[in-house]
């Protein structure tokens, strides 16, 4: 990453520290870790170290993960607030992880998460990984790959330098850079947008993907793209962590997000489904989410492979 001089320079080095994981644990780097002082992550530690299996959920799950005593995770940790690396440089934390080591808890499990690239998750199911708790909002075309689960909500937001200085109106990116992470739901949402403008006759979006969401907002801060288009709790916290973003216009395409696991994952689903509600239910989730500011995306029941 180039460092442009005197105040630009010093803003990414911002956003870097705000929302970064811009490369993978097992991989170094010099890029400073997100700061996750924002969150009260030791109250969340003692929220889960107190949480004590459940039978009726632990029976649930497939023999061979509960021989093993492990449920593996896998998530691109480079997503802010959700799971990016901390600042030891290797733990992985956020909401996310939060979430699905209290599953395990109630499971009777521990749980492992890795770090890779969104990608590659998916195909990873199964195999590699037992589920991926990476901020995959549920779509038609992910449930014919894999089973999702539902356990948050969040909806697609925008956001671009302060003061707006290229007039960018959010119901026409057309002949705007667009900032996206790949492989996430806005660069679908941003390629169709970019055929409409092509039908239409206008200038066509020039859509810049990354493989770090981080790098995405880091753009978009140094002036390289127009427009940051991310999960909206992801766009919140760019804007309140760099303070070098405004949000362009609201919140749209609310959907929910699911937790990952193989088109025949054996019941683990069902575990999940079940471990979730019960999370729900007793107030867990909703002290957990509130930890990191991210409440808001509470949902009230978890779904399997919900229809929209």
């Amino acid at each position: 990453m180039k460092t442009l001089r005197h105040a630009a320079g010093a803003t990414l080095a911002v956003v870097a520290l705000a929302v970064s994981g811009c490369t993978y644990a097992s991989e170094e780097s010099e890029t400073p870790k997100a700061d996750s002082s924002k969150a009260d992550t030791a109250s969340n530690a003692q929220i889960i170290d107190s949480i004590k299996t459940d039978p009726t959920i632990a029976a649930m799950v497939p023999d061979d993960i509960k021989k093993s005593g492990t449920l593996r995770n896998g998530a691109a940790a480079n997503y802010a607030p959700a799971e990016f690396i901390d600042t030891d440089g290797s733990t992985i934390v956020g909401y996310d992880v939060d979430y699905i080591t209290a599953v395990g808890k109630l499971m009777g499990l521990k749980v492992t998460t890795a770090n890779a690239a969104f990608p590659t998750l998916i195909p990873a199911i199964g195999s590699k990984y037992d589920v991926s708790v990476s901020s995959f909002t549920t779509t038609p075309e992910r449930q014919k790959q894999v089973t999702m689960t539902t356990y948050f909500k969040a909806g697609f937001s925008m956001a671009v330098p302060k003061g707006n200085p290229k007039k960018v109106s959010p119901d026409d990116l057309c002949g705007h850079s667009v900032a996206v992470q790949t492989g996430t739901a806005q660069e679908t949402a941003a390629q169709q947008k970019l055929k409409e403008c092509t039908k239409a006759g206008k200038k066509p979006i020039d859509l810049l993907t990354y493989a770090s969401q981080s790098d995405a907002t880091t753009n978009v801060v140094g002036g390289k793209a127009d427009v940051l288009y991310a999960d909206s709790v992801i766009t919140a916290y760019a804007i309140k962590q760099t303070s070098q973003l405004e949000a362009l216009g609201g919140i749209t395409d609310a959907s929910k997000l699911g937790v990952v696991t193989a088109k025949n994952d054996g019941g683990l689903s069902k575990a999940i489904q079940a471990a979730t509600q019960k999370l729900i239910d007793d107030g867990t989730m909703k002290k957990l989410l509130a930890s990191w500011g991210t409440e808001d995306g509470l949902v009230k029941t978890s779904q399997i492979n919900p229809e929209s």
